[in-house]
């Protein structure tokens, strides 16, 4: 990383030349770091432990402040001056815009540098950031991680980049602290491809909780239908209180995202006008348990299961 490692922003889309410090090593890269949040606190312990310099902005200051990592910035528009690159981990599009636009927004610091969006927003959102961000001579990538922050603290999360090769090339330098970098295509490839894992996550979820209550009502032990069900999606091990004992905390993914991503999802796909009934129904299932448990992790879709009689046609709700 040492060698790829600069300091200060440009105004031709690149990086400026390597700046030393007194014993002749390159200075860190700079990173600014918009949104701690669950994942952001994840993002920017990676960031720190692999020798970047961070400046970081919450709309929240006291929680950029208690995360004790890095220059705590008052607005986005300071943390993104003079960095080489500003990275966003926001809860979708409204947060984009009011922390990427407005005069103290990022895109009043940008100059030259790269931007890396990593919220689940969806590629409409994207594609307007990135035409707002052209004027100013900096650049724009997406790029949504799969993994909880546990995953993306360890490391080991995988991160889909959409944009223009030599973009995606110079947020490669900064993401593989992250996990494995993909490149995906074109600039909102990565979003939209975070929406098919996030609908295929809802689906696998809303099926363990369905078989989950189906097993047990079938005379099953609770303990042997989890057993089965997380040996065919290992992810659910992370889930075992939420679905054996009502036990939703700490939220690792709160269902009002997932209900959020799902709605981008059902009009992402059908604007390609193809059909998804499945996940069309993972989104008014998920839509409906939010209302009632939206703070909660998406375990708490086991809920609709448990509290709601079945009904002639044998499903929550009347669905069939």
């Amino acid at each position: 990383m040492n060698e790829q490692q600069h300091h200060g922003g440009s105004t031709n889309g690149h990086l400026h030349a390597p700046v030393t410090v007194d014993d002749g090593r390159p200075a860190p890269m700079r990173v600014a770091l918009l949104g701690t949040g669950k994942m952001g606190s994840a993002i920017a312990g990676r960031l720190v432990g692999a020798g970047f310099e961070l400046i970081v902005w919450n709309r929240t200051r006291a929680r950029a402040e208690t995360l004790g990592l890095g220059r705590v910035a008052e607005t986005p528009a300071e943390a993104s001056r003079n960095v080489d690159v500003v990275i966003s981990s926001l809860t979708g599009a409204d947060a984009l815009r009011a922390t990427y636009l407005g005069a103290d927004g990022a895109i009043a610091g940008a100059s030259g540098q790269l931007f890396i969006d990593m919220s689940t927003a969806g590629p409409d959102a994207e594609a307007e950031l990135a035409f707002a961000i052209q004027p100013t001579g900096a650049s724009f990538v997406d790029a949504p991680i799969l993994g909880s922050p546990a995953v993306v603290a360890s490391g080991q999360a995988a991160v889909l980049v959409g944009g223009a090769k030599a973009d995606v090339e110079r947020a490669t330098r900064v993401l593989n602290a992250i996990g494995e970098v993909r490149p995906v295509g074109p600039l909102g490839s990565g979003a939209r491809l975070k929406l098919v894992a996030n609908s295929m996550f809802a689906a696998v979820h809303l099926a363990a909780a369905e078989l989950q209550v189906a097993g047990e009502a079938a005379g099953l032990d609770p303990e042997d239908v989890f057993w089965a069900t997380r040996r065919l999606a290992p992810g659910l091990d992370a889930r075992r209180s939420g679905y054996l004992e009502d036990r939703h905390q700490p939220t690792l993914f709160a269902l009002r995202d997932l209900a959020k991503d799902l709605k981008l999802a059902v009009g992402l796909f059908g604007r390609s006008k193809v059909d998804v009934p499945v996940t069309d129904l993972a989104r008014s299932m998920v839509t409906e348990a939010a209302r009632h448990t939206g703070d909660l992790d998406v375990s708490s879709v086991i809920r609709i299961y448990r509290s709601a009689p079945p009904t002639a046609a044998g499903s929550p709700h009347g669905r069939t």
